[in-house]
């Protein structure tokens, strides 16, 4: 009966541990501001999530994920958007023209490194094959990267323009899958199996009632803080100098808000992502590559491909009141790229294991911190 109650014990706990798929799942609460329905960039309206994953073989550990910030013709109704890079060292297509323009037109689409060509040939063809895109005769695809040649055969290059469109035309709202894949599926973390994550915040009516999401790809590294405590320092993974030597990588970062904001207001909120990956101890280090696509979807700053209208229309949020929003976007990113290492399970791939975050090991630390009880 001893032996029995002990194993029906050790059943508990190791259940308990493998339904924990987020940080809120283990009672971890990261900032002061309600999560949206389904704690993701999802729950901005209108925004659809697709992913594809490649796991073939021994050595293909990659994918796809498209982010759609609505759901008609977005080259047709462009949305205000601005990016922002917090450490250059990658591969982000398109900038220029957001940068110029200050629009989106196409999905924004994360891959790996040498699969950009791929993402924008699939983004280009998915877009001219619309429907009202008959005359259409050039297309800015917003693509971005992390490189994911520690667990998968990147040199392969064995992502296709379909699989593109693929990830693209599965986008659905709801709930988002987390961790091991899409574009996340061969990542790593602060040393630990990464990937997407994603989480939401919803300002309180009074100051305005928006929805701010984020995506995330994490694939860099530093010294891990979870909502304060420092989990690297404690498990001896990252003294100084192995935090360091681990730091290089990569993270996109995606903010969607149905906040009427333009596109210089909205290169200021791209600002404060940075300051969400920082607080995870992330440090945006030389060989990282740290871009942040921000775009808002409010139906009334939506840009018309053609019009007979001289001047665009839309009543912009005022700066005074756009402060809650950089609360919310520092709080969900901090929160998505937590909730990334948490979903990702143990990989291999290319003749590498990448371990997962060792939740029975945090999770004391947590408690220790004061971070859950």
């Amino acid at each position: 009966m001893k032996r029995q109650g002990i194993f029906l014990i050790l059943l508990f706990l190791s259940t308990h541990l493998a339904i924990g798929q987020r940080a809120r799942d283990y009672n971890i609460t990261i900032g002061v501001l309600p999560t949206g329905k389904w704690n993701a960039i999802t729950d901005v309206p209108g925004v659809k999530v697709g992913h594809t994953t490649l796991i073939e073989g021994e050595t293909v550990r990659t994918g796809v994920t498209a982010i759609l910030p609505h759901a008609g013709n977005i080259f047709q109704e462009k949305v205000p958007a601005a990016i922002y890079i917090g450490n250059g060292f990658g591969k982000l297509a398109g900038i220029s023209q957001v940068q110029e323009l200050g629009n989106l037109e196409t999905p924004i689409i994360l891959t790996n490194t040498l699969s950009v060509p791929m993402g924008i040939q699939g983004t280009v063809k998915y877009t001219l094959d619309l429907p009202g895109n008959e005359n259409v005769r050039s297309v800015n695809a917003v693509v971005g990267e992390t490189n994911d040649g520690g667990l998968n055969d990147i040199r392969g290059m064995h992502i296709t323009e379909n699989h593109v469109i693929k990830a693209i035309q599965g986008a659905q709202s709801g709930p988002v899958t987390e961790g091991n894949v899409g574009a996340g599926t061969g990542t790593i973390a602060f040393g630990f199996k990464g990937g997407i994550g994603t989480s939401s915040r919803r300002i309180p009516e009074t100051l305005g009632g928006y929805t701010v999401g984020v995506l995330v790809q994490s694939n860099f590294g530093g010294n891990l803080t979870i909502a304060g405590a420092p989990i690297g320092q404690e498990l001896n993974r990252y003294p100084f100098r192995s935090a360091i030597e681990k730091s290089d990588g990569s993270c996109m970062i995606v903010v969607l808000t149905d906040a009427p904001l333009d596109a210089r207001q909205l290169e200021r909120l791209a600002k404060r992502a940075m300051l969400g990956l920082a607080k995870t101890g992330g440090i945006a280090s030389n060989g990282s590559g740290d871009y942040v696509v921000a775009a808002s979807t409010a139906e009334n700053m939506r840009i018309a491909y053609q019009t007979a209208h001289t001047t665009d229309t839309g009543n912009v949020l005022r700066n005074d009141n756009i402060s809650p929003l950089f609360m919310a976007a520092i709080e969900a990113t901090e929160e998505a790229i937590i909730n990334s290492l948490i979903a990702a399970k143990r990989m291999e791939g290319n003749g590498r294991t990448i371990e997962a975050l060792p939740m029975d090991k945090v999770l004391p630390l947590l408690k220790k911190y004061g971070v859950t009880r």
